[in-house]
């Protein structure tokens, strides 16, 4: 099994996803290790001395004023878990849930929170023994930190909230005792270093950023398709439209969509034709599509600063022997990177959804309408379209930034907040709606490649359709559609499509 070792550097969105998703196990190296117990090591100086810090011999937010005594301040460290565990809504899935647990130690992996190793290798522990904290998604307002959802976390290493277990719901206590572990007791700063911290809108973005980079290639091959059985032209894939404005994700959705339609048949079957130039939904894929690429990689820029970053207050900063307050827990970068992302993937599915329009309507594709023989006695793909219209409907609601909002707090003593993990959640959503749509448009495409039985495909566009086609027969009559969405789907969520394509062309950008 893989091993993702967490250090001050080094943490990326692939690293994530391996422990996420993939079940890799979680380490701390033992220079993090160092790094902890060195933080910890003043923090406990410090109490004994009575120094006055926040969070640590003082209260929270708009309490900050308030002296804790030192019999108070183990109380303090559980008060301030059960008291902030005010979520609410859905729960985070688990693989969102493990990401954050892993981002969790990551930061505490570069020494500067002050809790201690054994509270920080105990939250590993859950990690790798299966245990998962029910976490509600809703609560957080991206500024002190992901304060409810982190909260709801660390209460299960006390032995309270909740927890799965192989699958199965249970008691906070129930769960540490399935897991061979017992309930921790809290020392002095370390509830405030469990919740402090940017790690849940992280996690989200994280995941959803790793989701957004495959689907916008998935993308590439979609349109690619389409304009082949739409009798489109490879002419605007043509490298010297791409070099005189270079933007680096033009380029590359230009060198995709040129190598997937590579000794196409169907294209070449039809060079002397009389249309002069094809609809801006396929000519423009590249600039539409390359402008989302770019956005993606400047998102991917910004979470991976994220998931390498201190974001908790105080910091403690063993080597001066000081501790500083600050605001990185302030969830802005992030917010303004999954605002972007958000808008730039709903983009995805405008344009996809345009050529779904192209492909099911007659008087646009010249294609039998909605894609299926007896139209009339049979839809076709006709609500397909319909189901792909609101989506990007829906995209569009969804895409009004989170960030531009604040709701000061804490009796405004925190008076701007970043809104950051509202936007990962509408980013992630995005994500989510936009497969939808290239799924419908990939089922849309390759039904339509059924009638060019006489002539060959570009070389990406065959293994696409052979890959699609293996799993999801020809729609001959009306069935059951969601399920064959659904298929399809999971035929781009496991790689399949795009493992086949790539194994084809060479890996696409």
């Amino acid at each position: 099994m893989q091993t993702v070792i967490l250090d001050m550097e080094g943490m990326t969105i692939e690293a994530l996803v391996a422990v996420a998703r993939q079940g890799a196990e979680a380490r701390l190296s033992a220079a993090a290790e160092a790094r902890i117990a060195a933080g910890r090591k003043l923090v406990d100086r410090w109490v004994r001395e009575e120094r006055r810090i926040y969070g640590v011999t003082t209260g929270f937010g708009a309490l900050s004023d308030v002296a804790i005594s030192g019999k108070d301040t183990r109380r303090l460290q559980e008060n301030i878990l059960m008291s902030h565990a005010a979520g609410v809504g859905s729960l985070l899935d688990a693989e969102t849930v493990r990401a954050v647990m892993t981002l969790r130690v990551k930061d505490f992996a570069r020494g500067h929170s002050g809790i201690r190793l054994e509270t920080a290798q105990r939250l590993l522990d859950l990690l790798n023994r299966g245990v998962v904290p029910v976490i509600p998604e809703k609560g957080s307002v991206g500024a002190s930190g992901d304060l409810a959802p982190l909260a709801h976390l660390a209460l299960v290493l006390l032995g309270k909230g909740e927890a799965f277990h192989n699958g199965r719901r249970m008691s906070g206590e129930a769960a540490l005792k399935a897991s061979g572990l017992a309930p921790i007791r809290l020392e002095s700063a370390e509830g405030l270093a469990l919740v402090n911290g940017t790690q849940v809108m992280t996690a989200i973005g994280a995941l959803s950023v790793h989701d957004a980079r495959q689907l916008s290639r998935l993308t590439d091959i979609a349109a690619a398709m389409t304009l082949e059985v739409l009798m489109g032209s490879r002419t605007e894939f043509n490298p010297k439209i791409h070099q005189v404005r270079p933007h680096p994700g033009q380029i590359a959705a230009a060198a995709n969509m040129e190598r997937i339609t590579r000794g196409s048949e169907i294209i070449s079957s039809h060079s002397d034709c009389s249309r002069i130039q094809d609809a801006y939904t396929l000519r423009c894929s590249p600039q539409v599509h390359g402008a989302t690429k770019d956005a993606i990689a400047y998102c991917r820029r910004v979470i991976e600063t994220e998931l390498n970053a201190s974001t908790g207050n105080p910091l403690i900063f063993a080597e001066s022997e000081e501790f500083l307050l600050g605001g990185n827990f302030h969830g802005q970068p992030v917010a303004l990177a999954m605002d972007f992302m958000g808008i730039a993937v709903a983009e995805l599915a405008n344009i996809s959804e345009r050529r779904i329009e192209r492909l099911v309507n007659p008087m646009l594709s010249g294609l039998p309408a909605f894609l299926v023989s007896d139209g009339g006695l049979n839809s076709g793909f006709m609500i397909a379209q319909y189901t792909a219209a609101a989506l990007v409907s829906e995209n569009k609601v969804l895409a009004h930034p989170a960030s531009v909002d604040s709701i000061p707090t804490s009796a405004n003593k925190e008076d701007h907040v970043s809104m950051g993990t509202i936007a990962a959640r509408k980013g992630r959503e995005i994500v989510a709606n936009t497969e939808n749509v290239i799924a419908i448009e990939l089922l849309c495409a390759a039904q339509a490649l059924d009638l060019f039985t006489n002539l060959k495909p570009g070389e990406g566009t065959l293994a696409a359709y052979q890959a699609i086609r293996r799993v999801i027969p020809h729609l001959d009559t009306d069935r059951f559609l969601a399920a064959d969405i659904a298929a399809m789907r999971d035929l781009m969520r496991n790689g399949a499509i795009l493992g086949a394509v790539e194994e084809r062309v060479g890996e696409l950008a």
